[in-house]
């Protein structure tokens, strides 16, 4: 856990659409896709000085505070309740070495994984996750497009198609500098779950990082995609919890919604619980 800290916490570096900004107590990027603090130690702080600071600097963004287990002091947590924020479900920090891992394993028949190479992919990328996590992927998008044609992108996507339908995508981003890259998205229809789909991704982006020489893959798992990764060989670092400053929880719920009619799908029964990780852009 101390590596990982050091290394894609505190030390996260900055990317040419993604700025880092660091002082004695926190580490914060600030980018269109997703903007909050990822590391911070307030033992020797006054914390709820440094709390009203980061949300003067945030101030007029939507972000949020990453918050792992661990993290002090130990009452942090309700330090950012009190303090206005809002905190969604937490999630498994996952890690595999990825000598370790199965990268062979193939899509079910009639699948085709597909990386993101043109600009109509990633259009397909953003609107799965639309359609999967609600929200606006559109900087995420804008992120990813930033990357085609690279020759050592920081981000690559994969979508999986069955035909011209688009039923799963996710991205790996490669942490250069420090021996992890980590996937995000993941999410998959969930009319196309529990089929493989997942365990594919999984395995085609571990196999991208193992070519780039990454040692580790990392993940924020949601509860539905813990077990398939502790399978695969994932183990568990530490928990974290969002914390958001905004109360946006039913606005996400009611897009769902709106963006699964909008693409001709059926309504979820009061829950959207796929397969995937957190969808949430962090490009270093």
């Amino acid at each position: 856990m101390a590596t990982f800290n050091r290394q894609l916490r505190q030390n996260l570096r900055s990317a040419p659409v993604t700025s880092v900004e660091r002082d004695e107590f926190v580490t914060r990027v600030i980018s269109e896709g997703w903007s909050g603090v990822v590391w911070s130690d307030l033992a020797d702080a006054d914390v709820d000085e440094v709390i009203a600071r980061e949300v003067t600097r945030f101030t007029g963004m939507s972000w949020e505070w990453k918050h792992y287990s661990g993290d002090r002091p130990a009452d942090l947590s309700e330090r950012l309740l009190s303090a206005g924020f809002i905190a969604d479900p937490p999630e498994s920090v996952m890690v595999a070495e990825i000598g370790g891992l199965n990268l062979g394993a193939a899509p079910p028949h009639g699948v085709e994984l597909v990386t993101v190479t043109t600009d109509e992919d990633v259009e397909a990328l953003v609107r799965l996750h639309d359609a999967v996590f609600g929200g606006d992927h559109t900087a995420l998008g804008q992120e990813m497009a930033a990357s085609l044609g690279a020759a050592e992108p920081a981000v690559v996507g994969m979508i999986a198609r069955v035909g011209e339908t688009t039923v799963s995508a996710g991205r790996v981003e490669f942490h250069d500098g420090t021996a992890f890259a980590s996937i995000w998205g993941g999410g998959t229809l969930p009319e196309w779950c529990r089929r493989g789909i997942f365990r594919a991704l999984v395995a085609r982006r571990a196999a991208l990082a193992s070519d780039r020489g990454f040692r580790y893959l990392q993940v924020d798992a949601m509860p539905t995609s813990r077990p398939i990764l502790a399978r695969l060989g994932f183990v568990e670092l530490a928990i974290t919890t969002p914390y958001r400053r905004r109360a946006t929880n039913f606005a996400v719920f009611d897009e769902v919604h709106l963006n699964r009619a909008a693409v001709g799908l059926p309504a979820l029964p009061g829950s959207r619980s796929v397969y995937g990780h957190r969808s949430n852009s962090r490009v270093s």
